[in-house]
Formats: structure tokens, sequence, C-alpha cells
């Protein structure tokens, strides 16, 4: 039986890990596109159990409570929003949420209050499209800190960065061009990863709604290269939940 364990330079949540990272470790040991499904929040510096159910099924596990499951899947995207690394630049300045405002400020993805090359500090913005979609966009270098053997970034972090973009849209207030407060959590991420980044690239990431329903909200995201050549695309579901639960609080 395989085990992993979560160092706190990874959690999202004051005491869990970031979802993207924590999804992208499971599906190392799923062979092209996954799905992963967060079940509960993945403790921080804990031994967990990594367990193959079935043909391409795994489940993350602690102790006999399931953590997170993950599965192979096809994952085609109909749309990709496409932005320059200078259009990338000028949407984070627009950025919706502020320093002050951030409810995860430690968040190993889009958390101000991480170190460059600690955090990965991406603050999505909006594009200024005529059409209005409503894309978002963040330029991203990565750090040589999350390069494997082969000198190319882990897939991991490539799940990572597939992440929090995807929760920034949902939580732009159009109106007034700010941050609307809602408290939410990744639920589920799929990823299909084309190629990889070396560390030091400067990629794009970008974002869009794609529907939503009750407390749940779909999102699609793209990451691509210095080169403006796709990488690899996501989709995620967020939930809204209340703020203690955010917090990791019972």
């Amino acid at each position: 039986m395989e085990t992993m364990l979560i160092p706190r330079r990874f959690r999202g949540p004051p005491n869990s890990g970031n979802g993207g990272y924590v999804c992208g470790m499971l599906a190392r040991h799923i062979a092209g596109a996954a799905e992963v499904t967060l079940r509960a929040p993945p403790p921080l510096e804990t031994e967990l159990s990594v367990v193959e159910v079935g043909a391409g099924l795994w489940e993350l596990r602690q102790g006999t409570a399931t953590i997170a499951t993950g599965r192979a899947i096809t994952l085609d995207m109909s749309r990709l929003e496409r932005a320059t690394y200078a259009e990338a630049v000028a949407a984070e300045k627009r950025t919706p949420i502020k320093p002050q405002e951030h409810l995860l400020p430690m968040c190993f993805v889009c958390g101000p209050d991480r170190a460059p090359g600690d955090g990965l500090r991406l603050f999505a913005g909006p594009l200024i499209r005529q059409d209005g979609s409503g894309a978002f966009a963040v330029p991203w270098t990565p750090d040589p800190s999350l390069a494997e053997a082969d000198g190319l970034v882990a897939p991991e972090f490539v799940w990572s960065a597939l992440d929090c973009p995807t929760g920034y849209v949902w939580l732009y207030d159009r109106e007034t061009g700010g941050f609307n407060g809602l408290p939410i959590l990744l639920g589920r991420l799929a990823v299909r990863i084309d190629g990889r980044p070396r560390p030091g690239e400067r990629c794009v990431v970008t974002s869009g709604q794609n529907g939503g329903e009750g407390r749940r909200f779909i999102a699609d995201a793209a990451l691509f290269g210095e080169k403006e050549n796709l990488l690899a695309v996501g989709r995620a579901v967020w939930i809204v939940v209340d703020r203690h639960v955010q917090l990791g609080k019972r």
C-alpha cells in the first residue's frame, strides 16, 4: 500500500491541503486525464493511504475515512479562453480580491501572504473582451522548486495552477469589479495534461465560468506555455460553504 503526506507548504485553508495540489498528487496514479473528487479536508503532515479500488479507480484515505476519490476520464474542451502574456499581466492588476480581503491568505496557489517562490501567487483577474465572456487570466512563471527530475514542472503543480483561477471567476462582482465575499472550496477537479512547462517559463492560465446551480459552480481553465502552446486544461466544481467550514473549524 502506498502512502501520501501533504507538507504544510502545500496548504489551502490553514489546516488542510490545497485542493488542486492534493488532486494532482492522487492523479499521479492515473494514466491520462483524471477527475478527482474531494470528500473531506485533506489533513496536513499526516500519513494518508493511497488505495487502488478498481481499474483506474483510486482513493485517498485517512484510516477508514475517504478523503478523495480519483478516476480516469476523457476531458475534451469545446472552448478555450486564450490570452497573451501581456494581457494576463494586465488582467492580474485587475484581480477582484485585494490582499486584505483574501479569505485564505496563506493558500499555496493564490495566497497573497505567501512569499514569491514559496507559493504560486496566482491572482487571476478579468480580461477586457468585447464579447463580455467574463474570462480571467493570470501570468505564471514556475519556480525552480517545482521541477521534477526530468527538469519540467511536476504534474501536481500543473493541477495546482488550474485550481484557484477557476474559483476567482466566481468570486467576481461584475457590477462593482470587486470581491463578492463568497466562501467557496474546491469540490472536484478534472485535468488533462498535454505538456508541462519548464521552470522560469512565462506561462498564462486562463479561466471562465461554465454554469452552476445552487451551491455548485463550474469553471474551466487552460494553461499555455511561452509560445502560447496549450499545455493543459481543467474543469473545476466549486462549492459554497459556511465560513467556518472553509477554515476547517468544526
